[in-house]
C-alpha cells in the first residue's frame, strides 16, 4: 500500500469515527499538479448509529418511532436500517440449558452481554430511502433502542421518538431526535426542584462497558454530588439516572455536564413536571461565544433562558430576538451576565409576542464559550405545557426532520448573520404520496415560520429536509410538533442540525507515514 493511500485512510477514518464510514476514492493520478490544494471531497457515509432513550415509565404512554433516510446521490443500492432494544440480550427461560450457562456470579457482565442473542428489531427499514417508516409501542415497559443503518440507508438517517402521556407527571407530548453516540454533553435547563423529576438517560451502544461522570452546576457553582462519578453503563444497555439522587440541593435551574471516561454513550435529559407537563431536553450545541436558539413558538406565554459558562471566566452576552422583521432587543433583558462556573437563569416572559422568533446570544465584549437552552411554556393556568429549545448547531449541508403531520408541524428557519436561501423538501408520506420541493429566502437577522408545501396526496407522517443554497450565511432551524389534548396545548420542539449524511475525505499527497511509527 503506497503512502498516498495511507494518508487518505488516516484522514477519512478520523472523520468517519463520528459520522459513519465513507467510501474512499483515491485522487486522480492524471490530475495536473498546479500547486493548489484540492478541496476535500464529500462522500455519503456508509454506516450510521443512533440511540433512542427509554420513552416513558407511564402505563398511559403511547410512543411512535419514525425512521427516514433522504435520497442521497452516490449511494449504493443495498442497505437497511433497524432499531433494536438496548438490552444485553433476550433473557433465556428458566430451567433451560441456555439459562444455566448464563447464570452465575458474572450474570449480566460483559462476557454474557457479548454472547447473548439480540432482541428482535422494533423497527426495520428496508424498502427504499425517501419514505418514512413507523412503529408503535404502548405502556411503560418499552426499552431504549440501539439503531444501525448501512449502505444507502445510512446518509442522513434520522429517527424521531414521540410519546404522548395522557395524565400524571410529565403529561403531554414528549419528543426527541435519537442521537449518535458521543463522549461529552451539556444540558442547561435541567432541575433538581421538588416539582421536577429529571432523569439523565445514558445509552451504551458498544460491546464493552462505558464509564461516565455526571457533574451538576447550580446558581453558585458545582453542586456536591454523591454518586455522580464513575457510573457504569453496561454493554448494549441503558441507564436512567434520577438527577435528585445525585445531590441533596434543590435548585430550579441547573446545568448537567455528562463526560464519558471510557467508551461512548448517547445522552438526553427527560424533564418531567408535576403540573407543567414535560419533554426531553436535548444537549446544547458545544460551548461557543455566540449561540442561536431557533424556533421559539410564536404563542409562547413564558420563556426562561438558562445559560452556563465552563471555567472561571465570566461572560457578558447581548440578548436579541430574530423576529420576522429583524433583530430586536427584549426590553429589560438587553444583556445577561453569566458568572464563570455558575448557572444563570433569566425570565424573558412572552418575548415572541405572537410572532416567529429565535434567540441570538452574542458577546458584548470578549468572547467566552457558553452553553444555553430555553424552557418554553404554552397555555394558561392548569392547561400549561412545557418544552425546551437548546442552542443549536447549524443546518450545515442538510438537516432532516421526521414525524411531521399536515396540521401539527411548524418549521422555523433563521439566518442571524446574513440573508440565505433554503430548499425545503417534503418527502412522500408513510402511507403514500409524492414529494415536493420549494425554495425560500430568509432575510438577514430574521426568523421565518415556513408554510410547508405538503401535497394533497401525502398520507401519514412525512419528513422534511432543509438545504441551504447560500454560501457563507449560517442557517439554523427547528421543528415544533403540536397535539392539543382536552385543552392542553401539548407540544415538543426539535432543533435541526446537519444530518451527518456526508463526510469530507481530503485529497492530499501529504506524507503521513509518521503515523505508522
Amino acid at each position: 500500500m503506497n503512502r498516498t493511500t495511507l494518508s487518505l485512510i488516516a484522514g477519512a477514518t478520523a472523520l468517519a469515527a463520528v459520522t459513519g464510514f465513507a467510501v474512499l476514492t483515491a485522487p486522480d493520478p492524471t490530475a495536473a499538479d498546479d500547486g493548489v490544494a484540492t478541496a476535500a471531497a464529500r462522500l455519503p457515509v456508509e454506516r450510521s448509529s443512533l440511540l433512542c432513550p427509554t420513552p416513558s415509565t407511564s402505563d398511559l404512554a403511547e410512543t411512535t418511532y419514525t425512521s427516514f433516510t433522504p435520497v442521497t446521490k452516490g449511494t449504493e443500492n443495498e442497505g437497511s436500517a433497524e432499531l433494536r432494544p438496548a438490552t444485553a440480550g433476550r433473557p433465556a427461560e428458566e430451567g433451560t440449558e441456555e439459562s444455566e450457562k448464563e447464570s452465575g456470579e458474572d450474570d449480566g457482565g460483559e462476557e454474557a452481554a457479548a454472547s447473548a442473542k439480540p432482541e428482535k428489531p422494533v423497527l426495520e427499514h428496508k424498502k427504499e430511502p425517501g419514505k418514512p417508516v413507523t412503529a408503535d409501542t404502548s405502556g411503560g415497559e418499552a426499552p431504549a433502542l440501539l439503531g444501525t443503518a448501512e449502505g444507502r440507508f445510512a446518509p442522513g438517517w434520522t429517527v424521531q421518538q414521540t410519546t404522548e402521556v395522557a395524565a400524571g407527571t410529565g403529561r403531554g407530548l414528549q419528543g426527541v431526535t435519537c442521537t449518535a453516540p458521543d463522549t461529552e454533553f451539556w444540558f442547561p435547563g435541567a432541575s433538581t426542584a421538588t416539582e421536577r423529576t429529571d432523569y439523565v438517560h445514558l445509552t451504551n451502544p458498544d460491546g464493552s462497558a462505558a464509564v461516565v461522570d455526571i457533574e451538576v452546576y447550580g446558581k453558585d457553582g458545582a453542586l456536591e454530588t454523591e454518586v455522580g462519578e464513575g457510573i457504569t453503563v453496561k454493554p448494549h444497555s441503558s441507564e436512567p439516572v434520577l438527577l435528585s439522587t445525585l445531590t441533596d440541593e434543590e435548585q430550579t435551574d441547573v446545568t448537567v455536564h455528562v463526560v464519558v471516561r471510557s467508551g461512548r454513550v448517547g445522552a438526553a435529559v427527560q424533564a418531567l413536571d408535576d403540573s407543567l407537563g414535560g419533554d426531553w431536553l436535548a444537549a446544547s450545541a458545544d460551548p461557543a461565544g455566540s449561540l442561536v436558539l431557533p424556533g421559539i413558538p410564536e404563542d409562547a406565554t413564558a420563556v426562561r433562558l438558562v445559560v452556563f459558562t465552563p471555567g472561571n471566566v465570566d461572560a457578558d452576552l447581548k440578548v436579541q430576538l430574530a423576529s420576522p422583521s429583524g433583530l430586536i432587543t427584549p426590553a429589560g433583558n438587553e444583556t445577561v451576565h453569566v458568572k464563570g462556573g455558575m448557572t444563570t437563569a433569566v425570565d424573558l416572559g412572552d418575548v415572541t409576542r405572537g410572532e416567529a422568533g429565535s434567540l441570538v446570544l452574542t458577546p458584548t465584549d470578549r468572547s467566552v464559550p457558553v452553553v444555553a437552552a430555553v424552557r418554553v411554556l404554552r397555555g394558561q393556568g392548569d392547561d400549561q405545557e412545557s418544552a425546551f429549545v437548546p442552542a443549536a448547531r447549524e443546518v450545515g449541508l442538510r438537516a432532516t426532520s421526521v414525524d411531521n403531520t399536515a396540521k401539527g408541524s411548524t418549521l422555523a428557519v433563521t439566518a442571524p448573520e446574513g440573508a440565505a436561501k433554503v430548499r425545503v423538501t417534503v418527502s412522500a408520506g408513510s402511507e403514500g404520496g409524492t414529494p415536493a420541493t420549494e425554495t425560500y429566502t430568509i432575510k438577514a437577522g430574521t426568523t421565518q415560520n415556513i408554510e410547508v408545501p405538503v401535497p394533497d396526496d401525502v398520507e401519514g407522517t412525512y419528513a422534511l429536509t432543509v438545504e441551504p443554497e447560500s454560501d457563507g450565511a449560517p442557517v439554523y432551524a427547528s421543528r415544533t410538533l403540536t397535539a392539543p389534548d382536552d385543552g392542553v396545548p401539548a407540544f415538543t420542539v426539535q432543533t435541526l442540525p446537519d444530518d451527518r449524511g456526508m463526510v469530507a475525505v481530503p485529497h492530499t499527497e501529504e506524507d503521513l507515514s509518521v503515523l505508522q511509527r
